[in-house]
């Protein structure tokens, strides 16, 4: 299990980050995901420990705030060192029925560490991210508050999720004028199935030195390779419940094809080589794989131990590439030789 920097700062975490959304579940929509309670869901967290994984991810939305109560409680019961885990949560979703209970202001970023915090069972949270944006509330004021955390010593790092590029780099600007703690991460959706960021979030990850945290990197269980074009999800599913990520699905199981034909080859599962393929992404520092049992997070592990070659990523890099779009075509045609320039100076 490899060991990165997360973005630019000198905390490494882990290439897989064990997901907790399937901690805690019980009805609606949280028991279709998952329904794992405390002994069940401590040992998938012993498990990814004992396989190398440093680095785990929860919200205070899952299951009502069940998840960060098992996962903190999983932490103590195996006497985890502090130190030897790095725990990121995130704030935005409504927990509570009052009209300041959701969102990224003031009020509610200092509500929700201490909710967070206490239902972990720590006193300060490594990664404390925006799990969204607020149309509501000026992004000064997001920035701000995270800011304060970190001067309190409540959080070490603060991140964002499902951003565009452009309101980073905005709040990226406003913490460098203003000498604040800056976003240090994205987590963000990205599979061989939905290479949207590729766009406009990529170069922008690139140019600021954003770690890149992934988030359902199967499509929702499209890229398992359990099902096919005519082989619908099971019932209870998540991906037949909400069909959720949306994605060209000829396009992905046309990627699906090439990968199952990859797997077979090398004796590994379609889901080994979907994971292996964001693995070798220079802009992705940690792949967040959630699990329901021990042999699912066992092969979902197993992905670290297989490496494509070039061939068999530029297949998959063939099949799934996103269609040509303004400006994205333009830049690359008029940035060519002046590309072709600096790479001939660096020999």
């Amino acid at each position: 299990m490899r060991l990165v920097p997360l973005g630019r700062t000198g905390l490494f975490v882990s290439e897989l980050c064990l997901g907790t959304m399937t901690f805690g579940g019980s009805e609606g929509m949280w028991g279709k995901i998952g329904t794992l309670q405390q002994s069940e869901a401590e040992r998938l967290v012993g498990q990814a420990l004992d396989a190398g994984i440093n680095f785990i991810d929860t919200a205070d939305v899952y299951a009502g705030g069940a998840s960060e109560q098992i996962t903190g409680q999983a932490l103590r019961n195996l006497k985890v060192a502090r130190d030897q885990v790095v725990v990121a949560t995130k704030v935005l979703g409504e927990t509570g029925p009052g009209a300041n209970m959701r969102g990224a202001s003031r009020a509610h970023i200092l509500h929700g560490v201490q909710a967070s915090l206490k239902r972990l069972q720590l006193d300060h949270i490594d990664l404390y991210q925006i799990h969204g944006f607020d149309p509501s509330t000026p992004i000064e004021e997001t920035v701000r508050a995270l800011d304060q955390l970190v001067r309190d010593g409540l959080v070490r790092y603060v991140g964002v999720s499902n951003w565009a590029a452009w309101q980073i780099a905005k709040a990226l600007g406003i913490a460098e004028r203003w000498g604040l703690a800056r976003f240090e991460s994205l987590q963000a959706y990205y599979t061989v199935a939905g290479r949207d960021l590729e766009r406009e979030i990529v170069p922008m990850l690139r140019s600021e030195g954003l770690g890149l945290m992934v988030w359902s990197p199967l499509a929702g269980g499209l890229l398992s390779g359990k099902y096919g074009r005519e082989q619908q999800a099971e019932a209870g599913s998540r991906r037949l419940e909400f069909d959720f990520p949306p994605v060209d699905k000829e396009r992905a199981f046309d990627a699906v094809d090439v990968m199952r034909d990859i797997a077979q080859a090398r004796g590994a599962t379609v889901a080994q080589v979907a994971l292996s393929w964001l693995l070798h992404q220079p802009q992705v520092t940690s792949v967040i794989v959630g699990a329901k049992r021990p042999e699912q997070l066992a092969d979902n592990i197993a992905a670290t131990g297989l490496r494509l070659d070039a061939d068999e990523l530029a297949r998959i890099d063939t099949v799934s590439q996103l269609p040509a779009e303004y400006p994205g075509w333009m830049l690359a045609r008029q940035g060519e030789a002046r590309r072709r320039q600096l790479s001939e100076s660096a020999r």
